[in-house]
């Protein structure tokens, strides 16, 4: 079959500004029946090449843990083994209801299906507020090569801001997941806490572990050519911790730590679970106990797929570096004192790129 980008875009500058400037997104990108994915969606050899590292193998996967274990030690402990070893685990009967869950995927995809010119009433030349942004890749102007994605950001401030500035068609689900969300954020937590011999998830400890959420709705449609292209390149978060609720198209991998060679684990959907992986910040915190490891998402060439990851961050100001009680011991801390703040802008004014992030706050 002959392979062309639609009618309309006969420039790379065209394509652009149809995806990023006017809204499209990637998704109207792929709803005008391209069937050969444009220059700029072309990632680097090397990041391609690396579809050939997949581990499927069943004796290697992340992690899957049941919250409702009664010995709750033996639960502290998988999380705990799992936030070191692998970074990433996945929960289940986490408290999350399933009609909740299935609430939440519903309105990720209504929001999608708005008319451009909805949507485009929250990109980053229209919102009303840097709370609620909807784009396209990570970030178009730093990105040597664009990303297979569409988003919502969320940032949570409260109740009534969200009432006022969430769009209507996804606001009611979001929040309710949220909410239900939180009672399990708090547990991890706490067993992350305790095995750090941080004894209690005081306000202090709240405010500096969890002071501030964000939630993305994310939108990753049907692509021509999905082997030349990511839905997300690889990365490792800027969280705390990131609770990630996947559909069941799946196409998350996540770097071994356990092989030792550079092989990637695909990290199957299991119906009604959560995916929760280890956030820069935490690794930090913990002095490089707990690993935040990179991550990515393929594209897919036959459905369009939809993720939710909530952000569970420290508080924009606070000063994140190796735990007081983890360094009491004597232990020699690895990375410096930063402003989260400055932490996070550093992530964001570069394109995805791996975990050089980190070195920001390397000693």
């Amino acid at each position: 079959m002959h392979q062309t980008l639609a009618s309309q875009f006969s420039t790379r500058d065209q394509v652009t500004d149809f995806v990023v400037y006017k809204g499209n997104g990637v998704k109207g990108l792929s709803e005008t029946g391209i069937n050969i994915l444009p220059d700029q969606y072309i990632q680097p050899f090397e990041e391609r090449l690396i579809n050939f590292h997949v581990n499927d193998r069943t004796e290697e996967s992340i992690p899957v843990i049941d919250m409702s274990n009664s010995d709750e030690k033996s639960v502290s402990k998988a999380v705990c083994d799992a936030a070191e070893e692998w970074g990433f685990f996945q929960v289940i009967n986490h408290g999350v209801s399933m009609e909740v869950i299935e609430n939440m995927k519903a309105a990720t995809h209504r929001f999608f299906s708005l008319p451009v010119e909805e949507k485009r009433k929250l990109s980053r030349e229209k919102s009303l507020s840097t709370n609620v942004r909807y784009g396209t890749s990570f970030s178009p102007h730093a990105e040597k090569a664009l990303e297979w994605k569409d988003y919502l950001s969320l940032l949570y401030v409260s109740e009534a801001e969200a009432s006022q500035l969430w769009p209507d068609a996804c606001r009611h689900a979001t929040l309710e997941y949220m909410n239900e969300s939180k009672p399990l954020v708090k547990k991890l937590l706490q067993f992350l806490g305790e095995n750090l011999n941080v004894k209690e998830l005081d306000k202090t400890k709240e405010s500096l572990f969890m002071g501030s959420t964000r939630i993305n709705l994310n939108y990753y449609p049907t692509c021509p050519n999905p082997d030349l292209t990511v839905g997300v390149g690889r990365h490792s978060d800027v969280s705390t911790l990131t609770i990630l609720l996947q559909d069941q198209i799946g196409g998350l991998h996540v770097r071994s730590l356990t092989t030792g060679t550079d092989r990637w684990v695909n990290v199957p959907p299991i119906s009604g679970s959560l995916v929760i992986n280890i956030g820069d910040a935490m690794q930090i915190m913990s002095n490089g106990r707990y690993k935040s490891v990179e991550h990515r998402v393929l594209a897919n060439g036959t459905n369009n797929r939809i993720s939710v990851p909530i952000f569970v961050n420290p508080k924009p100001e606070s000063l994140i570096g190796p735990l007081l009680e983890v360094i009491a011991n004597g232990e020699k801390p690895v990375y410096r004192d930063v402003l989260y703040t400055d932490y996070v802008k550093h992530f964001f004014r570069k394109g995805h790129d791996r975990k050089k992030t980190i070195d920001f706050a390397n000693i």
